[in-house]
């Protein structure tokens, strides 16, 4: 402290109330980081309603797509198949699940459907797809590249990622409020028709062959619905008031640009077996896709907001039946 020009050395007061200024100073700054760092990672929290209990993680479905893939090409009795069945199964009973294996044999191939379910009701609704892929990229542009087969991401990997995780969301309901009996089945051998020995389908009629004495409400069959670019056109042979069930739950989440109320094509899917035996079924397919049946159907082409837009409208669908 200075008093007319002459400057005295700081008492030890001064010194002690200068020293605690700096250690008062610095411990607010590092409350005000820490306090910084809660609140923005709490808004992040609030800012992801996904990762809720209960709620469709479009991301996670996406991560499901790329793990399909990084076995190789599901192609049937292949090592990537069977490592494919075996995480799909440890998948679901982690999550609560029973599953069934279904070996069945067809044109002289052998199959496996995984049919997974929470208890031994028969099922009020059977949410299906196929997990294999094709054996041959006979659309591919590159001729060479025709005999390769297809990691199939967009056909087949989408469709189980969807249904893997609904199998994780998928609330269990009450006795007050019970949920429907759901069967999620994964079907085996559908893609490879076309080729000598083959054909369409073979996992989906041997399902109903064997289960044709039940009667669910409601058969859907979810397929090559994670395009990027995902446009969902009404299937023409799907059962009308199934299907106008779902779009107009889509319409409710905001998603009618997606969900288009239009019909334009009219498939040969794993709903069909499941017509042809009396049972309302739905085909819920994005098949304006350039790279159905190409070496480029690939990780890349999918997207975890299109898995999300049909995850959240399949469990809103599903939401409204209890």
């Amino acid at each position: 402290m200075c008093r007319g020009g002459a400057c005295s050395a700081p008492t030890h007061l001064q010194f002690f109330m200068k020293k605690n200024t700096f250690i008062i100073v610095l411990f607010s700054i590092i409350l005000l980081i820490v306090g910084s760092y809660l609140i923005g990672t709490s808004f992040s929290l609030r800012a992801r309603p996904e990762l809720a209990r209960g709620k469709f993680d479009g991301e996670r479905a996406y991560a499901d797509v790329h793990y399909q893939c990084n076995f190789g090409a599901r192609t049937p009795n292949s090592i990537a198949h069977a490592r494919t069945r075996a995480w799909m199964q440890h998948k679901l009973e982690s999550a609560g699940w029973d599953v069934e294996v279904q070996v069945f044999d067809s044109h002289g191939h052998r199959g496996y459907n995984l049919i997974a379910s929470r208890d031994e009701t028969p099922p009020d609704i059977i949410l299906g797809a196929h997990y294999d892929s094709r054996i041959y990229a006979d659309h591919d542009p590159d001729v060479d590249k025709r005999t390769q087969a297809l990691l199939g991401a967009n056909d087949g990997a989408s469709g189980v990622a969807i249904l893997l995780e609904l199998a994780r969301t998928l609330p269990t309901g009450t006795s007050v409020n019970p949920s429907p009996s759901t069967w999620l089945v994964f079907f085996d051998l559908e893609d490879n028709g076309n080729i000598p020995t083959w054909d369409w389908i073979l996992g989906s009629r041997a399902f109903v062959e064997e289960y044709d004495m039940l009667d669910p409400e409601a058969v859907v069959i979810l397929d090559m619905i994670g395009d990027a670019d995902l446009n969902i056109y009404l299937e023409k042979n799907s059962d009308i008031e199934i299907r106008t069930e779902i779009w107009a739950q889509a319409e409710a989440l905001g998603y009618q640009d997606i969900f288009i109320p239009e019909e334009k094509f009219s498939m040969l899917d794993d709903h069909t077996p499941f017509l042809e035996a009396g049972m309302p079924a739905v085909d819920v397919i994005d098949f304006d896709y350039p790279y159905w049946h190409t070496t480029e159907d690939t990780p890349n082409k999918v997207s975890a907001e299109s898995l999300q837009t049909v995850g959240d409208t399949i469990l809103a669908w599903l939401e409204s039946k209890r």
